[in-house]
């Protein structure tokens, strides 16, 4: 690879790396400070929130400034500057407003930075891949060692023990702080049609579906390993299965889809989600069952997602993409988080806990195969 390419590398490494301190061990130290579901499904409610606000509120200060690169270095500090702030919170109201304004920031830089690397890379965007994937190891490094570490220091070491990593990432920042900036976008004016396109509300209604099955995972799946007596280096083992699986599949991913089909492989990425999900909330104390339920995440997530990017290129071609990506990612990131999100917290401060909470997972994730079935089938 380039030699000039490799701080692309790096910068993906930390970003994804603090993720993968985050987004699968925030809960357990909210619920380490004595907060209930409700005040850990609002800190992930709002992390989702504002991916549908920081991107395009982002762009709208960077996009035609001469110095991207500063603007993105400005991004990074001040999303380090906002996770200090989680040093000196305790109340459920400080930890919330902490969340909003650190959310805002982490969840704006990335857009900006997918758009300066394919900058970079010009024609060779076939590299992205090799690039990208820097950002699963990272997070699949934090991931899973991250639980023992929790077992050691306690659960309220949590930020402590993550503010480093978002150093790390500002750090990798600054050696994009002279990076040029990307060609103008594509205008928004014919956004509003993408609707009428055949095909694609069903589409989106599927995305915001999985994603929303997906609430539960994100937001307990942590705690629910705990309450069945699952130590913190076994949970990190288990989100390292995941996330490693993931790494593997997406470079199998262009085959499958290339031989069984974008809509059908789709169609059988949630049935095969359903599964887990169930697996999840009745077999949670079985470490086998557990292992084969994440392993499934090579078709839950890696396949799902490879599947969805593809069908994006034939719903959006050409100047069309970037309000296509935008639509998506809104829906299926952003509406279908949040909405995920609050169902597990109350289904997690109900009398069926977690249980219920990964069991509405597997129904919502059905309804999605339902939704989408008669399109896969034509």
């Amino acid at each position: 690879m380039d030699a000039s390419l490799r701080r692309f590398s790096l910068f993906y490494f930390c970003y994804y790396a603090a993720l993968g301190a985050y987004t699968p061990y925030v809960g357990r130290w909210v619920d380490a400070l004595g907060h209930g579901g409700y005040v850990v499904g609002g800190m992930l409610g709002l992390w989702y929130g504002t991916r549908i606000l920081a991107p395009p509120a982002w762009a709208a200060l960077t996009g035609r400034s001469t110095q991207p690169g500063l603007w993105f270095f400005a991004g990074c500090v001040l999303t380090l500057g906002c996770f200090a702030g989680f040093l000196f919170t305790r109340s459920a109201w400080a930890l919330l407003a902490v969340m909003a304004v650190f959310g805002l920031f982490y969840n704006a830089v990335m857009p900006q930075f997918e758009a300066m690397t394919l900058t970079a890379l010009g024609p060779r965007s076939d590299l992205y891949g090799r690039l990208r994937v820097w950002g699963s190891i990272g997070f699949l490094v934090v991931a899973g060692t991250y639980g023992a570490l929790l077992d050691r220091f306690g659960g309220d070491a949590f930020p402590w023990l993550s503010l480093p990593l978002f150093a790390a990432m500002v750090l990798a920042a600054w050696l994009h702080r002279d990076d040029t900036p990307p060609a103008p976008a594509d205008a928004g004016g014919d956004a509003g049609h993408l609707w009428k396109r055949p095909g694609v509300r069903r589409f989106l209604v599927v995305a915001l579906l999985m994603q929303m099955g997906f609430g539960p995972f994100y937001v307990f799946y942590t705690l629910h390993l705990q309450a069945n007596g699952h130590s913190g280096a076994v949970i990190g083992g288990l989100w390292a299965v995941g996330v490693l699986i993931e790494i593997l599949m997406f470079w199998q991913a262009p085959r499958l889809i290339a031989r069984y089909g974008a809509s059908r492989l789709l169609l059988a990425c949630l049935a095969v989600t359903v599964l887990r999900w169930l697996l999840t909330a009745f077999f949670a104390d079985s470490l086998p069952i557990m292992v084969l339920a994440q392993a499934t995440h090579a078709l839950s997530f890696a396949t799902f997602y490879a599947c969805c990017m593809r069908l994006m290129a034939d719903f959006f071609p050409g100047r069309r993409a970037g309000a296509g990506q935008s639509l998506f990612f809104g829906f299926s990131q952003g509406v279908g988080g949040v909405l995920g999100a609050a169902m597990a917290a109350l289904a997690w401060e109900s009398a069926g806990g977690g249980e219920l909470a990964f069991a509405l997972g597997a129904a919502v994730t059905a309804a999605a195969w339902g939704v989408y079935a008669p399109r896969a089938r034509k």
